[in-house]
Formats: C-alpha cells, structure tokens, sequence
C-alpha cells in the first residue's frame, strides 16, 4: 500500500519524530511505500488568506468557499497545495500523527487541512437534492481510502476516560474522525493514543514503539469505526437528521453517527 504520514511537530527530536521514525521503518518493512510531510520542516503556511487565490482580482472581496472551487476548477491552487492533494490521491492510507495541544491538533495541521481540502476537493461534491445532500460521509474524493490518527497526550489515561475529567478521547477526537476523514470518504481506524508522555522513560518509549509496530502491521485488516454513511439511507434528506427510531434510546450527540453494537476500539 502507499501510505502518507502528515507530521506536526516542531522538535525534529521529540518523543513523537521518534514513534513517526518507528511507523515508517515497519511499514517499509512490510513492503508498502511511504511518504512524510513533515508540516514544520516544509515550513507549511497554515493560514488561508488572498496568498492562496492569486487569481483573485485586487480589491475584490474574498468568499473563501467560492474562491477554493473556482480555483480548485481552473487548476489554479497553489503549488504546495496540489502537492499534498496529489500525496493524498496517491496514498492508499492517510495518517495523521499530532500531539494533542488544548484537546485537538496543532494549528499547522489544522491549516493544512484548510487549505489542502479545497472546494469540490474535498468539499462541495456531488450532488445536492431532495434526495442525495453532496458526497460525503463515506463517500467523495477520498472513498474507499483508509486513514487513522496517531496521537501524544500529556494527560493520564483515565483522564481521557469515559468518566474522566477531559471528556473521552473517542468525543474529543471526534470532529477530527468524523468531520474531517469520514467526512471526503475515508473509512476511519481507531486512532492510537500514546498517554502521559511527558513522563515516558526509555522502557516506556520502547512499549509505544512497539504497540504502534503493531498497529502499523493491521493497517489493512483492522475494523474501522462503524460510522453512519450519510446517503445509506440512516439520515432524512435534506435535513440530515438521523431516522426515528435508529440509535440506542439514551444515546445523543456523537454516539448517535456510529452503527449499534460495532464501536471501534482502540
């Protein structure tokens, strides 16, 4: 398989280049190819601003929405831009490796999301009806692809636990499995989280490396995350509200996406 690694981390020598060294070094082993963009090292511009659309007459205003498709259309993006969308075309396996700052990702990640993820990229495919509300949730560009997160968190375990004082990690990584990877197709792994870090000692390290080897050797076989697909029949159309009567009684809010009795683990 072609995997792409997207990277964000400022220390070249940190706990987390050094769990990215040993994801890339098993999955070579196992015979796939694979790509890093290291955000940092590219020195990767997160912002979105005029810069991004030079076609873009002077003075006019900007509708960033209007201005990525119009783009996106004219093969008008910017260079980095395509690069990493033609890496993403390519891979078969999308990882996004992060250390969790104030419960999400990195800013330069989030940027490269918000550029990369262009209008009718990403976004804004297909078709809108009383029937069918666009490409996406399972289906879009990216369908068929698979991806996973690999996550650092300074914090314990329990404090990511279902009763503990964070919020689960499942809910925190949500917006980011869901709304970010399920949303243009991908099928989505349970993610790998790496706890206390900050604390890791040497035998520690060893044990995270060694899980996320693990990991790394299950890419194709490990069951996503049961989430719902938007035109699959689960949701009323246009409104996108899930049908009467699917979903456990007392679940609401994120638990109401995933299929009953198939939650991932991770």
């Amino acid at each position: 398989m072609n995997v792409l690694i997207v990277f964000a981390h400022p220390e070249p020598h940190s706990l987390n280049a050094a769990l990215r060294d040993a994801a890339v070094e098993e999955l070579k082993a196992q015979g796939h190819v694979v790509q890093v963009s290291d955000l940092y090292a590219m020195n990767w511009k997160s912002e979105v601003d005029r810069a991004d659309f030079p076609d873009r007459a002077a003075g006019e205003r900007l509708k960033i929405a209007p201005a990525s498709g119009a783009a996106f259309a004219a093969d008008a993006l910017t260079d980095d831009v395509k690069a990493e969308q033609d890496k993403l075309l390519w891979a078969d396996v999308l990882i996004l490796q992060f250390p969790l700052w104030w419960f999400t990702m990195p800013a330069i990640l989030k940027g490269w999301v918000d550029r990369v993820y262009a209008y009718g990229f990403a976004y804004g495919v297909g078709e809108h009806s009383d029937s069918r509300w666009g490409d996406r949730y399972g289906e879009g560009t990216l369908a068929g692809k698979r991806a996973m997160l690999v996550v650092t968190a300074g914090g314990w375990e329990q404090h990511y636990s279902p009763r503990g004082i964070n919020g689960p990690i499942d809910d925190l990584l949500f917006p980011i499995h869901h709304g970010i990877l399920h949303y243009p197709g991908y099928d989505v792994l349970p993610p790998f989280v790496t706890y206390r870090v900050d604390r890791l000692d040497a035998a520690g390290f060893a044990q995270a490396a060694d899980r996320l080897r693990a990991r790394m050797r299950t890419l194709e076989t490990t069951p996503p995350i049961p989430f719902r697909r938007q035109n699959g029949g689960d949701y009323l159309i246009p409104s996108c509200e899930l049908r009467p009567g699917l979903g456990a009684p007392a679940a609401t809010g994120f638990a109401l996406h995933q299929r009953e009795n198939e939650a991932g683990t991770a």
